[in-house]
């Protein structure tokens, strides 16, 4: 099991987030330090409420953390149109960066 989770909390629907999702699904999350694991939140499902009014007209947003309760840091919104080995890289930069700033 990862240490971290890349949280992508999106909704059903969304060509931003299904975008962002496949993208995502692309990439090998096992090469980013720290190695992460996707896990897709839709916000209209059975997630808590508090998610859906936080994120109702945002999504899709990246987060990453243990797990949802605890240390979640939210990431910057990512560029549409960042695929591939510059969205790996992108990530990559923002969760190192916010692992350094804690």
């Amino acid at each position: 099991m990862k240490a971290y989770k890349l949280f992508l909390f999106s909704r059903q629907g969304c060509c931003l987030c299904e975008g962002l999702e496949g993208r995502l699904r692309d990439l090998n999350l096992d090469q980013l330090s720290p190695q992460l694991e996707l896990c897709v939140i839709d916000i209209d499902g059975q997630t808590a409420e508090k998610y859906r009014n936080q994120y109702d007209l945002l999504v899709p947003v990246m987060a990453f953390g243990k797990n949802l309760e605890v240390d979640l840091i939210v990431l910057p919104r990512v560029s549409p149109r960042l695929k591939g080995s510059e969205l790996f890289s992108w990530l990559q930069k923002a969760c190192s960066g916010q692992l350094h700033n804690d």
